[in-house]
């Protein structure tokens, strides 16, 4: 068994009809203010993929190699978006300040990660589409990139392209640490893995950078514009609307990181990937910096287990 998985603290507890039929186990990083570990569970020291949750730092190696986005299409190329109407409109909307269009896009054709999207788009007779996919913000910023600086745009998701050399190196610097190894993510494009103890600080990193710096520019234009970076039912968004100055990405695989605008930050992965334990964990993270009010701790933490078709029991963290 890998060494980050065993043996692994228990984060949150699957309860029905008041039994505990169920853990998630996991490692877990609260950074101070002044960047310390404050609180930490597991062994938060050990690489992850962080999937999604690196975004914010993908779309900051774009900007420093020449991108010019800002506002809500800034807020997309960080996205793990729903494909709603306004966020098909956007990666639209790159592509074509590019000269492109979504057929150079290299994300699989799936449909919208949202059920409520994805019904509706199949009732309106609609198919898997590469713009579809949740990525497809993040892949039209890298060709947008690539076209600003006359780089192939076929081969962008090779490791070795000069723009995922440029998130390998912008990775480094903001984590604080080297990368460990590379894999695929789910969209095809390079996946580089960070301890959630590094997670933490490359988050961190982009709240306290000067205004003006990319850092910054990604961090003020996702927490300007959440639902073009989440979706607007979906609990980023939440987070970042109920906490003002919040910066919060989750990943595939449960897991999950945020920033505070005064440096305290969080990140966290679930080992067996269960999404329904994530929002409980964020609520618990949530009020332990005595933050949040009752609707947003309630919207985090709701994660029901149903009998019958009724709630008989919940998901609760453990932290």
């Amino acid at each position: 068994m890998p060494e980050q998985f065993s043996p692994a603290p228990v984060l949150a507890e699957v309860v029905r009809s008041g039994f505990v039929e169920g853990v998630h186990r996991g490692s877990l990083v609260m950074l101070a203010a002044d960047g310390s570990v404050e609180y930490s569970l597991g062994r938060p020291e050990l690489p992850v993929f962080p999937r999604s949750s690196n975004k914010p730092m993908q779309a900051t190696a774009l900007l420093r190699s020449g991108l010019e986005l800002d506002g809500e299409l800034l807020a997309l190329a960080a996205s793990s978006h729903t494909a709603e109407s306004f966020h098909r409109d956007a990666v639209r909307k790159i592509l074509a300040l590019a000269g492109l269009d979504e057929f150079a896009l290299r994300t699989p054709a799936e449909y919208s990660i949202d059920p409520v999207e994805r019904e509706l788009w199949i009732r309106q007779g609609g198919h898997e589409q590469p713009i579809l996919m949740d990525c497809s913000g993040k892949h039209a910023a890298m060709l947008a990139t690539c076209v600003a600086n006359g780089w192939d745009t076929e081969s962008y998701l090779d490791p070795a392209h000069p723009v995922q050399v440029a998130v390998h190196d912008t990775l480094v610097e903001l984590a604080g640490e080297p990368v460990e190894t590379v894999g695929v993510d789910g969209c095809g494009a390079p996946l580089m893995a960070l301890s959630l103890v590094g997670l933490a600080r490359a988050f961190r990193a982009h709240v306290l950078a000067a205004e003006g710096t990319p850092e910054r520019r990604v961090a003020d234009a996702m927490r300007a514009h959440p639902e073009y970076v989440a979706g607007t039912r979906r609990l980023d968004t939440a987070l970042m609307r109920g906490v003002p100055g919040a910066l919060s990405k989750m990943g595939a695989e449960a897991v999950q990181a945020v920033a505070l605008a005064d440096g305290r930050a969080l990140a966290f992965k679930i080992d067996d990937g269960a999404g329904r334990a994530t929002g409980p964990l964020l609520g618990a993270a949530v009020r332990r910096w005595g933050l949040g009010d009752a609707e947003l701790l309630a919207r985090l933490e709701h994660s029901p287990i149903l009998g019958g078709g009724h709630e008989v029991g919940t998901v609760r963290a453990t932290i």
